[in-house]
């Protein structure tokens, strides 16, 4: 056995007897980059990935584009971080759908927050549940500047009538970190509830999210 496989043998054994807890990030990221590229040493660009992104969730939520310019690291290493960023997305999503989704908004963010924080753009949300409040689907609908004229109220119904929802919570993201509702999310949240209401859509929730914080509409009663 040459000393590389050693090494990540040993960060295997580690990973096996105490979970994550039984390792650092830069030995966390470093197992993951080695998924692509098995006999390959990654440890030192796993430490300056770690450096430059600062986290391990800052490495998982980086760019491809980004996460290449570091010397090293190629589409392959990458295979990794993509694989685990999007397999933990698909289990928490498919473990919601099991569940009753909208007691509290606490319940919204505390799925959403995973695949929405970090985004540098902002990702405007549907989702759509059934009369017992259990979640049917989530769409993304819209991607950018989150604004009145970005924003179909009427795809919105369309989609809705078409999952057969009883009721929607919209859901989107403030890259700024600030969850503080614009005067533009306001009208917007208005919007979608003059045009569901028609059809007998009801609306329970918008949820901003932030930096690790929320703002409820419902919460705060401007629905």
């Amino acid at each position: 056995m040459d000393t590389r496989e050693g090494h990540r043998k040993r960060l295997r054994d580690k990973f096996i007897m105490s979970g994550l807890l039984g390792l650092h990030d830069y030995e966390i990221v470093e197992l993951l980059l080695t998924l692509g590229t098995p006999r390959k040493d990654c440890k030192q660009e796993a430490k300056i990935l770690i450096k430059k992104f600062k986290t391990l969730r800052g490495v998982i939520e980086g760019e491809p584009d980004e996460l290449r310019r570091v010397c090293g690291i190629g589409p392959k290493n990458i295979f990794g971080i993509r694989l685990i960023k999007e397999v933990t997305e698909r289990y928490l999503k498919d473990k919601i759908l099991k569940n009753d989704v909208y007691k509290n908004p606490q319940d919204v963010f505390d799925y959403l927050y995973v695949s929405m924080r970090g985004i540098k753009k902002e990702v405007f949300k549907i989702l759509f549940l059934d009369i017992k409040n259990r979640l049917l689907d989530i769409d993304n609908l819209f991607n950018g500047t989150v604004d009145s004229s970005a924003v179909y109220p009427r795809e919105i119904v369309k989609t809705a009538l078409k999952k057969n929802a009883s009721s929607v919570i919209l859901v989107h993201n403030h890259p700024s970190g600030d969850p503080t509702p614009s005067p533009e999310d306001k009208t917007i949240t208005q919007d979608v509830v003059n045009a569901l209401n028609p059809v007998d859509i009801r609306v329970l929730d918008h949820i901003i999210i932030g930096d690790n914080k929320y703002f409820s509409f419902a919460s705060e009663k401007l629905l």
